[in-house]
């Protein structure tokens, strides 16, 4: 085996390390868009929930509640 020979597959070898971390690059990258589109749905999902809890709370006072307590 001549040193070209040693270069060619350590080069090779570079090649298809570097192929793999290319793939997985993509792989996470592919990942972190799909969590953010999920992230972005369940804030939606909070805040119409927020809304309804907020108006549900005010359809349910009275004027009995905005008045103090009879002890004083």
């Amino acid at each position: 085996m001549t040193r070209d020979d040693t270069n060619e597959d350590r080069l090779i070898a570079l090649e298809t390390r570097m192929a793999h971390f290319e793939r997985m690059a993509e792989d996470l990258s592919d990942m972190v868009v799909e969590q953010a589109r999920s992230i972005d749905v369940l804030t939606a999902q909070i805040h119409r929930l927020r809304d309804r809890l907020a108006e549900a709370a005010v359809a349910e006072r009275s004027p009995h509640d905005d008045q103090p307590p009879p002890h004083y």
